[in-house]
């Protein structure tokens, strides 16, 4: 058995593989974006891994190539993988779905209607996430790259290996005490108790996310890269993401700006679109600064196939290397304590006379000079206002309390 599995994969690297993750609202190219990336890390000489976490799989398609749940040589040096969710669930969460689906079905569910109930939403997707765990541990490729979930999935996904451990330094260590004393009940209503393999089997699963949750930390190893068009509406969603992103942790290395029209559309039917697209390419280099914001023309054929991922990668790159971490440090910051949210923006080389603030809804409207940077705030935000600000060595911190408190407005800085 492993005989055939060293055949099919490369052999072990010395170092943790270089994990890009692109995201994106549903439609946007991030499945063409992240193959077009792979099979440029692969010309360049690196083992590189593909997969797609998406439930709704389109990397076949794309690479032109038949995927399965595991690496599948899909040229030199590169691999796809389209992760199957119902088959991780059955690796990862079996025995928990026997105990709760029995739970149910008891109380009358039916027996289909059960399972389906036994997999919290977004469950299948983390599953999914996992196998970048797996590619880590084993160290076969010198790159993954993930083309995940739509967003809002995704972005919900990274939240739980905080609550994770939680779970594990505050709930368990009661586990068998709260099953003993439940026990006596447990006859008396006759509800099945879960056995020890439910427990351990949960346990893995938060033991796993938490090591995931590191790797996706990893800033010189791990980055997110946000693909999206140049449509207002989607630009919008983007920015709600990076801050969200920022606010897991996570960095954010690069904005791929998708399907750009090409400027020699001046004039004609296409004119007010080119026109109004500039508009939104100029709002998303100031709404994601500092990050480097990468731009592919509208092709004039659709993109698929290793000839077509070749020309989107080479204009979306340039003279870029595609697995580089593009950009290192977080665009901003925000914590959350007693209460308290605190947002910290860098901005360099800029006087504290020069900045203003205003809130409008959930937009915070930083202005330096004659330039101005919108930042979506999170929903947690929306109903706060901004109760004080600072300026000091090139970070702007804007602290934020609920709006029911009595504090007064914040100073200008």
């Amino acid at each position: 058995m492993r005989a055939k599995r060293l055949r099919r994969y490369p052999g072990p690297s010395m170092a943790a593989p270089r994990t890009i993750l692109y995201t994106g609202k549903g439609g946007v190219g991030k499945t063409s974006v992240a193959a077009a990336t792979a099979r440029m890390c692969a010309r360049r000489g690196l083992r590189t891994v593909v997969l797609s976490t998406d439930p709704a799989h389109s990397l076949s398609d794309s690479l032109e190539v038949a995927l399965g749940p595991e690496p599948t040589p899909a040229g030199e040096h590169l691999w796809g993988q389209e992760v199957r969710a119902q088959r991780e669930m059955e690796s990862n969460w079996a025995a928990v779905q026997e105990w709760l689906g029995k739970l149910l079905s008891d109380r009358g569910i039916e027996r289909v209607r059960a399972e389906e109930l036994t997999v919290p939403p977004g469950m299948d997707e983390l599953f999914s996430l996992l196998q970048i765990m797996r590619h880590h541990r084993a160290a076969e490729f010198d790159v993954v790259i993930v083309d995940c979930a739509p967003t809002g999935e995704t972005l919900r996904l990274l939240g739980f290996p905080d609550i994770a451990r939680w779970w594990l330094q505050r709930v368990f260590p009661w586990e068998r005490r709260l099953v003993g004393a439940a026990r006596p009940l447990a006859r008396t209503f006759d509800v099945p108790l879960p056995g020890p393999e439910v427990f351990k089997e949960v346990q893995r699963l938060v033991r796993n996310m938490i090591e995931m949750n590191a790797i996706l930390r990893n800033r010189e190893r791990c980055s997110i890269r946000l693909v999206l068009n140049p449509d207002r509406i989607v630009i919008k969603e983007a920015q709600r993401t990076f801050t969200y992103l920022n606010l897991y942790g996570y960095l954010t290395d690069a904005v791929i700006v998708n399907r750009v029209f090409p400027q020699d559309l001046e004039g004609g039917y296409f004119g007010a679109w080119l026109e109004r697209q500039r508009g939104h390419l100029e709002e998303v280099r100031e709404g994601f600064a500092p990050v480097p914001v990468l731009t592919s023309r509208f092709f004039e054929e659709e993109v698929m196939g290793a000839e077509m991922l070749d020309r989107l990668a080479v204009e979306l790159f340039a003279e870029r290397t595609p697995e580089g971490v593009l950009h290192s440090e977080l665009a901003q910051e925000l914590e959350v304590e007693q209460g308290v949210a605190t947002l910290r923006l860098p901005i360099p080389f800029t006087e504290k006379a020069e900045i203003d603030l205003k809130k409008v809804s959930d937009e915070l409207i930083v202005s330096v000079g004659g330039e101005k940077r919108t930042i979506i705030l999170p929903s947690a935000l929306a109903d706060r206002r901004p109760s004080g600000a600072s300026f000091e060595a090139g970070m702007l911190k804007v602290t934020f309390d609920d709006v029911r408190s009595a504090r007064p407005q914040p100073e200008r800085v």
